[in-house]
């Protein structure tokens, strides 16, 4: 007897990173990474399902700026270059361990994973927003948008017209990608604030995500807990909040299931291990080593020394912990079904990187859990935010708390004193963002590409992403100097508009590199 759900939310994001500027670009690796390790593996897993007759479902962020660079035909054209140079090094490293069984056939193993990469690369004309398309068009799964550019909203009330642009815009973007208007969305961060809902409703997105406190901390209390979704008051936009039960016992590196020893631990590469003369042609331009994605050993234990990975028995663990996080599952809805008398909804969210790239096992533990629940059981049913609101459209009604998915809950993570300096010119580029709008509602001709110009260069500046790595201490440099940039030249570009006199061979230039929603409105920005 079916007596709860489990509704699996996949956060899929990259800032938009695209330097045409240049031959190669290290920060654009992150999406190349993404592509070989969790996107592809992820679609190939959804493809053997569906292949399996197997019925799931599962629901996936694709943010605006990740759809974008999965479109663009420049980064598409740089991962096949990538993905060679990796097929190639992986024919090398066959050669170069010959003599070590182990090794060997693990070099053997990353060829055969890349070689499929680049063939499912292309089976989906190299943009993989197709594949995820088609599998939200087969019923599988409910692909959900986001901001824009990922902009962290709670810091962004002073500029409300640019949390209505982040808005809009992705919308838009949606529905000229996959042919239908988006229903939910995943708030950049998970970040709520207490009446962002209307401007969900004024976008038509019928629910979102928040995490469990956002939820627990509403007013009044919610009589489910986060076992149950809510209609927020005065907007009616469902809030679905995340499980912590079933979210740490995946994302947690310690508490986890990533933490395994039998598992492929993922800070030993030969990027680092190997001599330098032979790993040189794979690495950074600029001769700084980087991580292949050729990894030789497993986790082992918490010392240095490292024993080599064994696909077979991390399959092993894969397989006991997807049966470990079913069983837990199960218990956990019939407890609940038999506390609050109704079937409980077990919101699990991820960032989908996890998946693959960060837990190598990932995918395989993830179609294992939807082998078992299908076939095994009757207890749990996959579900979507969609499907349970239409099974079940009565709801309490609240105020969500403001709350983020983020260190301490809040906004620490975004407004520090690594990154705070950021925000007197983002609200100060918002407000002449605005200015503009009320200035020049009917745009046409240059003066038009350069408001559109204008909101891009904002919307790029707004991604929380550069806040993150600020607070984070890594690519901080890059991070700050993509925030001076946009600014920049979004002032420029303002200066310009305003004294008519706008420079459009430098316009040409910055439309040529930040390409970015080449279908953007400027007037969305009010």
């Amino acid at each position: 007897m079916n007596k709860g759900y489990l509704c699996f939310v996949l956060h899929t994001h990259l800032p938009y990173v695209r330097h045409p500027e240049y031959e190669d670009f290290l920060e654009e690796d992150w999406l190349y990474e993404a592509i070989t390790e969790t996107y592809i593996p992820l679609i190939m897993v959804f493809e053997k399902l569906v292949q399996d007759r197997v019925d799931f479902r599962l629901t996936m962020s694709l943010t605006p700026s990740l759809i974008a660079m999965l479109g663009d035909g420049l980064l598409q054209e740089r991962y096949l270059r990538h993905i060679d140079k990796l097929i190639e090094l992986s024919q090398k490293e066959i050669e170069r361990t010959r003599f070590e069984p182990e090794f060997n056939h693990l070099a053997r193993t990353y060829f055969n994973q890349f070689s499929s990469c680049r063939g499912v690369f292309e089976s989906y004309e190299r943009n993989l927003v197709l594949a995820f398309k088609k599998f939200q068009d087969l019923g599988k799964l409910e692909i959900v948008t986001c901001g824009a550019t990922h902009g962290y909203f709670p810091l962004m009330g002073v500029a409300k017209s640019s949390i209505r642009a982040q808005l809009k815009t992705a919308v838009s973007q949606y529905e000229k990608v996959f042919g239908r208007t988006p229903r939910g969305i995943w708030l950049p961060e998970c970040g709520y604030n207490p009446g962002d809902d209307q401007f969900l409703k004024e976008a038509g997105l019928k629910f979102f995500f928040s995490d469990t406190h956002g939820l627990l901390h509403g007013s009044p209390r919610p009589k489910y807990g986060v076992f149950a979704p809510v209609y927020c008051k005065g907007s009616q936009v469902a809030c679905f909040a995340r499980d912590t039960e079933s979210s740490k016992q995946v994302w947690s590196s310690v508490e986890g299931y990533p933490g395994d020893y039998n598992y492929r631990e993922f800070y030993r590469d030969i990027g680092f291990d190997l001599d330098y003369d032979y790993i040189k042609p794979y690495i950074s331009s600029d001769g700084i080593r980087i991580n292949t994605g050729i990894k030789y050993y497993r986790i082992t234990g918490n010392s240095n020394d490292k024993k080599p990975y064994v696909p077979e028995l991390a399959r092993q663990k894969a397989s006991a912990h997807a049966a470990n996080f079913v069983f837990n599952r199960q218990r956990q809805a019939e407890y609940l079904y038999d506390l609050i008398e109704k079937k409980p909804v077990i919101v699990s969210p991820y960032d989908t990187e996890l998946l693959g790239h960060w837990w190598f096992e990932g995918p395989m533990w993830l179609d294992q859990v939807i082998r078992n629940i299908y076939f095994d059981q009757d207890i749990i049913k996959m579900i979507t935010p969609m499907e349970y609101l239409q099974e079940n459209p009565r709801n309490q009604v609240i105020t969500p708390s403001l709350s983020s998915w983020g260190y301490k809950g809040y906004s620490e993570v975004w407004l520090q004193g690594t990154n705070d300096w950021m925000y007197r010119h983002l609200h100060e580029a918002s407000w002449r963002m605005d200015e503009l709008v009320k200035l020049n509602p009917n745009a046409c001709g240059t003066l038009r590409r350069a408001l559109n110009q204008a909101l891009r260069e904002l919307l790029l500046a707004q991604s929380s992403d550069w806040a993150f790595i600020m607070a984070t201490g890594t690519h901080t440099s890059y991070a700050a100097k993509r925030v001076k940039e946009h600014v920049l030249q979004f002032l420029k570009l303002y200066d310009d508009i305003k004294a008519n006199s706008i420079d459009e061979a430098w316009l040409t230039g910055i439309e040529s590199q930040d390409n970015i929603f080449p279908e953007i409105d400027y007037r969305v920005h009010q």
